[in-house]
C-alpha cells in the first residue's frame, strides 16, 4: 500500500514539474486558440458572434454615408414604411378622441347644464388622449420616422335631445370610442408583428394597450352606474362622485 502512495505522489510531482516546464508563451497561445475555437463554434451555432465587426458594419456605414440628414433620419434602422404609416394613423385617432372629449367638456361646463364632475372628467380624458398622441409622435421620431398629421372630423353632438339623458349618452359614446381605440391599437400591434418589429410591438403593448384595457373597464362601470341611477338626482350624485375621483387622480 505504501508503494501505491509513493507512486501517486511521484506522478503528481512529475505532472506539476511538467506544467512548470511549459513556457508561458506556449500556454498563452493555447489559451488564445481555445478561445478562438469556442467563438467559432458559437458563431456557427447562433450567427451572433462575428470576427470582423467592421466588415459586418460596412453595409450600414454605406447607408449612413449616403443619407442626406437634411431630408432623412440618421437613426432609422429596420423601420418598415407600413409601421411608420400605421403610427401616423394612430396619432390621428388619438387626436380625434381627444377632440370629441374636449367638445363634451365644453358641453357639461355650460351654465344651463352645470355638471362640473363630468366636465372635469372629459377634460382630463381629452388631455390624456392628446398625451397618447404625443407619446406616439415621440416614438415615431425615435425610430427615424416622420410625423404626418391628418385632418380631424368635427364632433357632431346633440346630447340634450337624447331620451337617455345627456350624461348616459355621453358616457356610452365614450365607451364606444375607448373600445374603438383598443381595436385600433391591436391593429397597430398586428402591423408591428407582421413586419417583425419587436421594439414597436413592445412599445404598443407596454405603453398603450395595457392602459387601454383598464380604460374600457372603467368607462363600462360608469355606463352601468348611470343606467342604474336614471336621470335627475341620480345624475347629480354621480357627477359629485366622478368629480371626487378626478380630483383624487
Amino acid at each position: 500500500m505504501s508503494g501505491t502512495v509513493l507512486r501517486a505522489a511521484g506522478a503528481s510531482a512529475l505532472s506539476a514539474k511538467s506544467s512548470r516546464s511549459v513556457p508561458s508563451s506556449c500556454r498563452a497561445v493555447g489559451v488564445r486558440r481555445s478561445v478562438a475555437a469556442r467563438a467559432a463554434t458559437l458563431d456557427n451555432l447562433t450567427g451572433v458572434v462575428f470576427q470582423q465587426p467592421f466588415e459586418a458594419a460596412k453595409a450600414e456605414l454605406a447607408i449612413v454615408d449616403s443619407t442626406n440628414a437634411a431630408v432623412a433620419s440618421l437613426a432609422r434602422v429596420d423601420f418598415h414604411p407600413a409601421c411608420e404609416a400605421a403610427i401616423n394613423e394612430q396619432i390621428n385617432i388619438e387626436y380625434t378622441v381627444s377632440y370629441v372629449y374636449h367638445a363634451l367638456w365644453a358641453y357639461f361646463d355650460r351654465d344651463n347644464v352645470a355638471l362640473p364632475g363630468l366636465a372635469a372628467y372629459f377634460k382630463a380624458g381629452s388631455d390624456e388622449e392628446r398625451e397618447h398622441a404625443e407619446l406616439l409622435m415621440k416614438y415615431q421620431n425615435r425610430r427615424g420616422g416622420r410625423v404626418v398629421l391628418g385632418p380631424l372630423a368635427v364632433p357632431e353632438l346633440d346630447l340634450s335631445s337624447s331620451d337617455k339623458g345627456d350624461a348616459l349618452y355621453a358616457m356610452e359614446l365614450a365607451l364606444s370610442l375607448e373600445k374603438l381605440n383598443f381595436q385600433k391599437l391591436r391593429q397597430l400591434h398586428a402591423v408591428a408583428d407582421e413586419h417583425g418589429d419587436a421594439s414597436m410591438a413592445d412599445f404598443v403593448e407596454g405603453d398603450l394597450l395595457a392602459e387601454q384595457v383598464e380604460a374600457v373597464k372603467k368607462v363600462s362601470e360608469y355606463v352601468s352606474q348611470l343606467r342604474r341611477v336614471g336621470k335627475g338626482l341620480g345624475v347629480y350624485q354621480f357627477d359629485k362622485q366622478i368629480a371626487a375621483e378626478v380630483a383624487a387622480a
